[in-house]
């Protein structure tokens, strides 16, 4: 407590041994919720975000349509869709939900349940008329199961129910549920990359280099390159793959290497029309299976748990003070509803936020509302002009993944900064540190290592539902190691007096109310002052 001032380089020699401050803001962010850029610039910043999210946006429709029988003008048109849905979503969850500087988007935690789901099509299926039919009949199913599961969400969020958990929840156990909610992605990094290293590592360089040195060799207060360096560093690797491609370098490549590598081989801009507008059960009336809805209910968690790490990542790196936990129930209920959005449009996914988003607010050190909302705009936007949306969908994946590589290791890293609310002295905190995070990472190995090899996962009952309910959350690094924390949180040496400041909870203790501390509602409140008819607990 003595070392909260700061202290000065100056000072005397007992200064320089004492620890950092705690501080309950992360310092050094050049804007924060609350504040904005001018419009040039954020506009510039919100298209970077925009460039960001849309990896996972091309990554799950490439996925899923080829097995559900769908070309290149179904994934275009479920890409526009996705963009649509997140655009909405997106100005929902920064308006209405946290007010976080959060993207929303589809998320990997449904893929499990989809290709259920449109084998099981398949299977039970056989007299279709042509593969597009069997893509809209796939389509339909997951609809139907999005629908009834995202009720789920929609309860634990608006009924508080998550507001419960997150009442419970310490600066110990957030550790390993932020930490494996950006490392526990590191299969879509320098794996992806390496599949054509020869413009993912250029990439990656480059980002490092205009992000994190040339700023401090330079010192110049023209442009930003630190904060720009994702548009910088995608456009001129872009143009170098594209180099590449026109002057033959993959002609006598094998197929997949060219798939990765080549500018022109996505199909995307030649199917994509030049306006179109998603609108509401677009593949036809839903149906659906009790089966199904259970197995999307499963990674409805999945994407709550995850929602919830990077949110509270977002809250960090948007310089604003540990989010209540009524305002966090508050956006889970909103995240339900976009789910609900997803499902009615047909995106194939349910809604999560985007880990990528936000690491790129601590690679920017912009934490902007305003900002995302404009890259919510850009979504919208390109997401009905097909064309111009497609060109930028059609960016080689290994640049993306590049990327991947510092935008999930800044989730990581802010993750573990809430070690300085904790004890690091204490056994017991190591070793739920230690065990969390190692069984975030090896149970999950295990889970997907063994559906790779046998086809199948390590459950494999009569009941598919319920195989795949347990695929989809032991599946999820960041799900099982806040399962192991916040059990063991809360029954290891419960009544020890020291276990209660181990875990740092009387840091937070002033934040588990909305109205305990008086910046929660600088960054919190609800606009148009609805929080009169909607108060925060």
């Amino acid at each position: 407590m003595a070392v909260g001032g700061g202290g000065g380089e100056g000072g005397s020699k007992i200064d320089e041994f004492a620890p950092f401050p705690v501080q309950d803001q992360l310092p050094g962010v050049d804007f924060c919720v609350s504040s904005s850029p001018s419009w040039p610039e954020a506009i510039f910043l919100g298209f970077q975000h925009y460039i960001v999210m849309l990896g996972t946006t091309v990554i799950i429709p490439s996925i899923l349509v080829p097995l559900m029988g769908g070309g290149n003008v179904e994934k275009a048109d479920l890409i526009n869709t996705l963009l649509f849905v997140a655009g909405i979503n997106t100005l929902l969850q920064t308006w209405f939900g946290t007010r976080l500087p959060v993207v929303i988007g589809g998320s990997y935690a449904f893929i499990i349940p989809a290709i259920s789901i449109v084998l099981s099509s398949n299977n039970n299926n056989n007299t279709f008329l042509s593969p597009h039919q069997r893509f809209k009949q796939s389509m339909r199913a997951i609809q139907g199961a999005l629908i009834i599961a995202s009720f789920f969400q929609i309860v634990i969020g608006f009924f508080g129910f998550w507001r419960i958990f997150a009442r419970f929840l310490s600066p110990l156990a957030a550790v390993p549920l932020v930490t494996l909610t950006g490392l526990g992605l590191y299969a879509h990094g320098f794996p992806q990359l390496a599949k054509c290293v020869e413009i993912g590592l250029p990439a990656l360089v480059m980002v490092v280099l205009l992000s994190q040195f040339l700023p401090h060799l330079m010192k110049s207060k023209g442009i930003k390159l630190d904060q720009f360096a994702v548009l910088f560093s995608v456009a001129i690797v872009w143009a170098y793959a594209e180099i590449l491609t026109v002057a033959g370098a993959y002609d006598n490549k094998p197929t997949s290497t060219q798939i990765s590598c080549r500018t022109d081989r996505s199909g995307l801009l030649s199917a994509a029309p030049w306006i179109r507008v998603p609108y509401p059960f677009q593949w036809g009336r839903p149906t659906f299976d009790a089966g199904d809805t259970f197995a999307m209910m499963a990674a409805c968690f999945v994407a709550v748990v995850e929602s919830t790490g990077t949110i509270i990542a977002a809250s960090r790196y948007g310089s604003a003070t540990p989010i209540p936990p009524s305002v966090l129930s508050r956006g889970i209920g909103w995240l339900g509803l976009g789910t609900l959005l997803a499902g009615a449009f047909g995106t194939g996914s349910g809604s999560t936020a985007s880990v990528e988003n936000a690491g790129l607010l601590g690679l920017t050190r912009v934490g902007s509302q305003r900002v995302v909302q404009i890259s919510a705009g850009f979504m919208l936007f390109f997401s009905v002009l097909g064309k111009f949306g497609a060109l930028l969908a059609s960016i080689p994946l290994p640049i993306v993944a590049a990327l991947y590589c510092i935008l999930f290791a800044y989730v990581c890293s802010a993750g573990l900064g809430f070690l300085q609310f904790c004890n690091l002295n204490s056994f017991r905190t190591k070793f739920i540190l230690g065990f969390s995070l190692f069984m975030g990472l090896s149970v999950p190995q295990y889970f997907n290592e063994y559906l790779l090899i046998s086809g199948r996962g390590p459950v494999h009952t009569g009941a598919i539902w319920f195989n795949n309910i347990m695929q989809v959350i032991f599946s999820s690094p960041a799900t099982v190691a806040i399962i192991v924390a916040f059990f063991l949180d809360w029954t290891h040496s419960l009544r020890h007096s020291s276990t209660r400041r181990d875990s740092g909870r009387h840091w937070w203790r002033k934040f588990r109310n909305f109205d305990q501390d008086s910046r929660s509602a600088e960054f919190y409140s609800l606009p148009y002052n609805l929080n009169r008819f909607f108060p925060s607990f």
